[in-house]
């Protein structure tokens, strides 16, 4: 069964992109190619519990099991080892992707606490979102009771766009919660 945000970018979205955008052919509709999760445990005295416990808890939420990043030198100053694990991370395509983006977009980032929307100025100049979540108990999939250790993560979403403007649009339409500018006052 297909996603339901998938099915609302292909019937809603991506026409109103095409016209938005003034685009002249429908292959350069920006759409989302992959999302991608990674999270860094850098110096925790229980480096082993702690990466057991970034692979359990990324593999809830996403449904998929990370894989874990190593280090790629030594460096003496924060006591690590070329080849010490890390970090873990996760790359979301097609279904599981969509599904994601829906549960982040619908579920997730509404219950933040005091949220106000996410930042409109995290994009790369080609048309990729980076977004910094710093709890991961948003995620209504994680037991709140097996949660040893907060974790932040990021949340790079990737588009076919080369452009941030397009790839604002196209998150704006599939309902990512951007931070409304605020109008500064002026005294008169």
């Amino acid at each position: 069964m297909e996603p339901t945000l998938k099915k609302f970018y292909k019937e809603q979205v991506a026409p109103k992109l095409k016209e938005r955008l003034e685009l002249k052919n429908v292959h350069q509709i920006p759409k989302i190619e992959k999302v991608v999760l990674n999270c860094g445990f850098g110096k925790q005295a229980d480096r082993k519990q702690a990466m057991e416990d970034v692979v359990r808890d990324l593999a809830a939420i996403t449904g998929q099991r990370p894989i874990t990043t190593k280090a790629r030198k030594s460096v003496a100053n924060f006591k690590l080892r070329e080849g010490e694990t890390i970090g873990a991370k996760v790359t979301l395509r097609g279904d599981q992707m969509w599904e994601f983006l829906e549960r982040l977009i619908k579920t997730a980032i509404p219950v933040i606490r005091d949220f106000r929307g996410v930042s409109a100025k995290s994009f790369d100049g080609r048309g990729n979102y980076a977004l910094g979540i710093n709890d991961q108990t948003i995620f209504p999939e994680l037991d709140l009771d097996q949660i040893q250790r907060p974790l932040g993560f990021d949340i790079c979403i990737v588009t076919t766009s080369d452009n941030d403007d397009h790839a604002r649009v196209l998150l704006e339409e599939l309902g990512m919660p951007f931070r409304k500018p605020q109008k500064k006052e002026t005294a008169a």
